[in-house]
């Protein structure tokens, strides 16, 4: 049985402009006392072809953990578009939140997040290159997909891992959303691992 739980998360800021930080509320249980801290990271997709693209744009540690109910909020800077292919900006794409133990991931949490121009002079005629201040980001709070995968919380060790096919990090968008075992739109969902199999 897992001994973290997330039972909440609340996207704060949200439409908001693109180079705006992400604002996360979450909030999860302890059944009891773990001796290291919970590592939480938010990673945003650059592209669905490529896990080159990926960036992490913030981790933090969180502990000493107690047993019972934790709330924080988690704030990280807004990717770099640099690193983002041109064609990728606009449109559909992921922002993950993991959670790991003692190096092994138990929790994903995946949200679709829009991008596009709000202006409709630049949705009608679009400048060649992207203006990024012009861009805003829409997140799509109300269906996250999570990702439960079961790991030994004795010694931290991996009981099933993660599938390993497409672009790595993501695999593709539609893999990581929607095609995993373990997946849901419940936050309170008993625990259910990916398969390695």
């Amino acid at each position: 049985m897992a001994k973290v739980q997330v039972t909440d998360v609340v996207v704060l800021d949200n439409p908001a402009s693109f180079a705006n930080p992400f604002q996360f509320q979450l909030t999860f249980e302890c059944i009891e006392q773990l001796q290291d801290d919970l590592e939480w990271k938010i990673i945003y997709v650059g592209s669905a072809e490529s896990k080159d693209h990926d960036q992490v744009l913030d981790s933090v540690l969180v502990g000493p953990i107690s047993a019972g109910k934790l709330s924080f909020v988690f704030q990280a800077d807004p990717p770099n578009p640099e690193l983002i292919p041109q064609g990728d900006i606009l449109g559909v794409t992921v922002v993950l939140l993991t959670c790991s133990y003692r190096g092994n991931e138990f929790v994903r949490i995946g949200y679709y997040v829009n991008n596009e121009y709000t202006d409709p002079e630049l949705k009608e005629n679009p400048p060649a290159t992207i203006d990024i201040t012009q861009v805003h980001r829409n997140i799509l709070a109300s269906s996250p997909r999570v990702t439960r995968f079961r790991i030994d919380w004795e010694d931290g060790a991996a009981v099933s891992q993660l599938p390993q096919t497409g672009s790595g990090l993501m695999m593709s968008m539609d893999a990581c959303l929607s095609a995993s075992e373990g997946m849901d739109t419940s936050m309170t969902m008993e625990e259910t691992p990916t398969s390695s199999e």
